[in-house]
């Protein structure tokens, strides 16, 4: 295979501003576009260099930005060591930052061990593998040279443009955007939400399976009094984790080992523990671990790895500390392990089983020795809400809830804590009502659009003449954000998507951009106009605000995603710019803003739609069945 920088289809669709479709069009219809030099033929690679040829022969305008250059040499380097290369160079990074704190994005932070110094890789002196004891802190690979001089130079030449920690998460979110389907990462707003629910303020946060430090990253607060750790059993991620915190300005410990046959942290108590673990993995080493301490509940099944984890983060956390913990489902239900589900509820240790998209959230206490345990616990669905979450815990907390079952009925029968199967069966006819009503309110009609024979002939702009003319002006915002809880509302990609209020939060900080009322904001596959301003924009949001006196917003947001959703933050995916625009009168303008404004409501219901289908459908089937709900003669 060739050492060339290389790039897929949706590579090349970004550098030259066109949907994947043209890419596969030009490959079809001229057999002068460059053959693949590796992947495969469903996923093939292509030279950059003879791509870019390509495109400059034809007139194709295109534009290779600094960061994607470093990410092409990175891929070049070794696609199966690109892991380990975006570890080296978070290693030079926080050197960077180190030697040059004025940089954007630098904080002062420790120097990086000197090259040559123990890495997580090696073993100890008698070449075994290292014990939990010999298990060293991980900070990053220690050796940048690593990188070879030519990419080393790009990656000190992007961090010079973006700072060292915004240039190290564009190739974090690249890594992570090429291994989707080997690296499992928590949802960003999942994650937040369960550092939310069980972080008091200045507390050690135990992560024993951070993969590429998700979870660690929510309450990473610079200066702050946090204290992160984090074990990990790949290398790799480890050492990326440790950059990106280390980045940061943060203090942590971070660890590479398995957690379960080689603790870590052995001995150390949290006061607070945080975790997605593996899910389904067999070989969690079962034989080994049958006589551990840790299995204060129950030794937990060959088939049941995720109640391992479970009494290996309360093995962490100090008395009355809590654990928030990403479950499968079917945890809740399997016969499997309904020993231990039943011990962990009579202990008072299992707090909440909360339903959230793809996963259950488990919150348990460590009780403290005297204490008398609960007499019930939470179980809520959240699958459609998950704001719905921390109220309801803090009304559990405090006593007030209406949404708990007893213990002593989950222990009389099969200990099922499915969300589902609680569901308040005296609310199934209301529900079932609000939702049918909910259903006929969300219908909405299309815009009545004339069909032409030919289409208009109308002189044309782009949007970076609108930006150069003041009729625009663009905001981005910073790439990370403090998400600990703060009282700032904050804008995210997924509400921006989903026309849905925003739902994240942060504390006050520099660089925050404040919404207004008729901006346009942009995510990496949605455009939308802003009707209520207060919020501030969200990591990988970019706005558009507009001069009203000579441009409508939602003329200029139907152009966008007319354009094939493909504006993003920067230009290393597509020169939004070169967006074209008729040029038209302020009062034609306004009529075509009103037909996308409507195709967008349209879109917004017909999504609503089919949530609170699938609801009404789910309500029907358990009202009819119980008798809560009877057919109308």
């Amino acid at each position: 295979m060739s050492h060339d920088p290389t790039v897929n289809a949706g590579d090349i669709a970004r550098l030259a501003g066109v949907g994947r479709a043209a890419v596969s069009n030009w490959r079809r219809r001229h057999d002068d576009f460059p053959q693949p030099i590796g992947g495969t033929a469903n996923q093939p690679l292509f030279s950059l260099r003879q791509v870019e040829s390509w495109l400059s022969r034809y007139g194709k305008s295109y534009q290779v930005s600094l960061g994607d250059r470093v990410w092409q040499r990175l891929k070049a380097a070794g696609d199966l060591r690109l892991g380990e290369l975006v570890a080296h160079a978070g290693a030079l990074l926080t050197g960077l930052a180190t030697a040059s704190p004025d940089v954007p994005g630098a904080h002062e932070l420790d120097p990086p061990d000197a090259p040559g110094g123990p890495t997580p890789a090696e073993s100890t002196t008698d070449g075994t593998e290292p014990s939990a004891k010999d298990t060293p802190t991980v900070q990053a690979p220690q050796d940048p040279a690593r990188l070879d001089p030519e990419l080393a130079g790009l990656v000190a030449e992007l961090a010079d443009e973006l700072g060292p920690l915004h240039a190290y998460e564009f190739l974090c979110e690249r890594y992570l955007e090429a291994h989707s389907r080997q690296l499992s990462v928590t949802r960003d707003d999942v994650a937040a939400l369960m550092v939310r629910l069980v972080r008091p303020d200045g507390t050690t946060i135990l992560d024993p399976a951070c993969g590429v430090g998700t979870l660690l990253l929510a309450p990473a607060t610079p200066g702050g009094a946090v204290r992160l750790l984090g074990q990990e059993l790949s290398e790799t991620s480890a050492a990326i984790t440790a950059s990106r915190l280390r980045l940061r300005g943060v203090t942590a410990e971070i660890v590479a080992g398995d957690s379960m046959r080689h603790d870590g942290f052995a001995g150390e108590k949290a006061d607070a523990v945080v975790c997605d673990p593996p899910f389904n993995e067999r070989a969690w080493g079962y034989e080994e671990l049958t006589g551990d301490p840790r299995w204060e509940y129950g030794l937990p099944p060959r088939g049941e790895p995720e109640l391992a984890w479970v009494q290996h983060c309360l093995t962490h956390v100090r008395p009355r500390g809590l654990v928030a913990i990403l479950m499968p489902p079917a945890a809740a239900s399997r016969k499997a392990g309904r020993r231990i589900r039943a011990n962990l509820l009579r202990a008072g240790a299992l707090r909440a089983v909360i339903a959230l998209p793809g996963s259950d959230l488990w919150l348990l206490r460590r009780p403290a020795a005297g204490e008398r345990p609960p007499s019930d616990v939470l179980i809520l669905d959240a699958t459609a809400d998950l704001a719905s979450v921390e109220p309801a815990w803090q009304s559990y907390l405090e006593d007030r809830s209406d949404q708990t079952v007893r213990i002593i009925d989950l222990l009389a029968d099969e200990v099922d804590m499915t969300p589902a199967r609680h569901q308040r069966h005296d609310d199934v006819g209301r529900a079932y009502a609000e939702a049918r009503d909910r259903l006929l309110a969300a219908v909405a009609v299309p815009p009545d659009l004339k069909v032409l024979e030919q289409p208009l002939d109308q002189p044309a702009t782009t949007l970076g003449d609108l930006i150069k003319e003041g009729l625009v002006t663009t905001s981005q915002a910073p790439p990370k954000m403090a998400a600990n809880g703060g009282e700032v509302p904050v804008l995210t990609s997924d509400d921006v998507l989903n026309g849905g209020t925003p739902s994240g939060s942060t504390a006050m900080q520099q660089g925050l951009i404040t919404i207004r009322p008729g901006d346009v904001v942009a995510s990496y596959s949605s455009v939308r106009v802003i009707n209520d301003g207060g919020a501030v924009l969200g990591p990988h949001l970019t706005l558009y605000r507009v001069d009203a006196r000579r441009l409508d917003p939602d003329f200029l947001a139907g152009f966008l995603r007319a354009a094939g959703g493909r504006v993003t933050t920067g230009s290393s995916r597509f020169d939004v710019r070169r967006t074209r625009l008729p040029r038209l009168s302020l009062k034609e303008q306004r009529a075509y803003g009103e037909a996308f404004r409507r195709l967008a409501v349209l879109e917004d219901a017909i999504r609503e739609t089919s949530t609170l289908g699938q609801t009404l459908i789910r309500l029907g089937l358990e009202g009819l069945a119980d008798g809560h709900l009877h057919p109308q003669p």
